[in-house]
This record gives structure tokens, sequence and C-alpha cells, in this order.
């Protein structure tokens, strides 16, 4: 009888951006790659509609990520990643929006590839350039903005550095989108405005972008904070800084 040799050849992880949450964002490489992966360790942000794309056969695995409730710590996601590569042929890690932009994506290819991991990278469209555009906020404009600054309002602890500069930020251009900022926003205005952005410079918070229920709250640096209480406006949410805002009011 004839007795099965044990797999000699790794798999190959590739690591897929699922957009926004709006399933007609996802790239088709990324779609057909769902289609046809033995194993999909996914985030919280994905949306129902991606994770239906999903091979029904595939080993399916929540990985997902809010603010004080982890299914798996970052380690732990990045070891079962290798753990499954070498189990599997194609495994996926579905990640919100685009995984190099504040997805810790760079994280897990360094892994990854520290173990021996082929990874490929699947870029997905960002919620900071989706969820504006949805709402009709074009980033630049030639009457409006000529630069735009992403940053991250949620820092980790022990990083390179200790703080985002919000003063070079504030100096550095017209148009600043701020992911995870809700939590700190109040600190956030207060540092912007103490850089030098006038209280009267518009803001617009954009929830669940791109999605069937996505909303927006719009206020100025002065004002914003006491709008989320009032409106109980809560995350996953964006911030849009500057003048370009105002944009929504023409046409």
């Amino acid at each position: 009888m004839a007795i099965a040799s044990p797999r000699s050849k790794l798999g190959k992880v590739y690591l897929v951006g699922a957009g926004p949450g709006d399933a007609g964002l996802m790239t088709l490489k990324g779609k057909a790659l769902l289609e046809t992966c033995d194993v999909v360790l996914y985030d919280a942000l994905v949306s129902d509609e991606i994770l239906a794309m999903i091979n029904p056969i595939a080993e399916k695995i929540h990985a997902g990520k809010r603010r004080g409730n982890h299914s798996l710590l970052q380690e732990e996601t990045t070891q079962l990643l290798i753990e499954k590569a070498k189990e599997q042929a194609i495994v996926v890690r579905l990640k919100g929006g685009d995984p190099f932009i504040f997805g810790r994506g760079g994280e897990e290819l360094a892994d990854l590839r520290a173990a021996g991991i082929e990874v490929e990278v699947v870029p997905g469209i960002t919620s900071g350039i989706a969820a504006p555009a949805y709402a009709g906020i074009p980033l630049t404009h030639r009457d409006f903005s000529s630069s735009v600054i992403f940053v991250t309002g949620h820092e980790s602890a022990g990083k390179y550095r200790p703080q985002v500069e919000w003063k070079a930020i504030a100096q550095g251009a017209e148009t600043i989108v701020v992911y995870m900022g809700l939590h700190n926003l109040g600190e956030i205005v207060t540092k912007l405005q103490l850089a030098g952005l006038a209280a009267e410079t518009p803001v617009a918070l954009i929830r669940q972008g791109t999605r069937a229920d996505q909303s927006e709250l719009i206020g100025c640096l002065s004002n914003i904070v006491d709008l989320v209480q009032t409106n109980q406006f809560a995350p996953p949410a964006i911030a849009v800084i500057g003048n370009i805002v105002n944009f929504r009011k023409q046409g």
C-alpha cells in the first residue's frame, strides 16, 4: 500500500486588501484568490458581502481587532499564518482597506519572510480615499486643496517615536485625513488648533465608509467633539479636516 509523503513545499500567503466595505470595490485579483484559497484569516471590518466570496470549503478564521476586543493578538495572527502556510497551498490574510495603509501589513510581511514563507501583496482601496469620495468630498481640488496627508489617530505603545507631530501635520498639507481618530478626537483637534489651524477649519467625520449605512457628521475644529457626543457618533470613522470639506456645499 502506498504511503502519502508529507508536503515538503511551503504554501504562499497573500496579503489581500478587502477595500473599505462596498463589495464592488474589491479587486478582481483579490476576489479570485478568495474563490480559490484554502484558508482565510480575516479582519473585523471586512463586510459580509466580501466574506461571501470565500471558497465555501476553505477554512475561515476571524482574526479581527477592534478597540478593546482582539480576537487574536498580532503575534498569534502571524504565527497562525506561518502554521497554515506549512499545511495549505493558498493562504489569504484578508485585511480591511489596504494592507499597507495603517493595516500592519508591513509587520506581517516582514515576519512571514523571516520565517521563509513566500508572500504576495494584493493592494486594496483604502477608506481614507473611498469614504470621502462616497461623501462627495474630493481630497484634492484646484480651488481647495493641492496636498493631502494621511495620519493615524490611534498609535501603538512602544513604537518608533512617541507621537504624531501634529504641528508638522497642521502645517504640512491643506487636507488632513485621520484614520481611527474618533476616540482621541478631542486631543487631536486641540493640538491642531495649537499648531495654528483656525477654529473654523471644517471637519467631516465619515462612518462606515462606502457601506449602505454610511453617515457623515460635519462641523469644525471648535465644535466637532460636542457634535460627536450630541449625535452619539461612533466608530469606525475617519476624519477629513480642511477647506475641501466645503466642496460638499457645491452643486
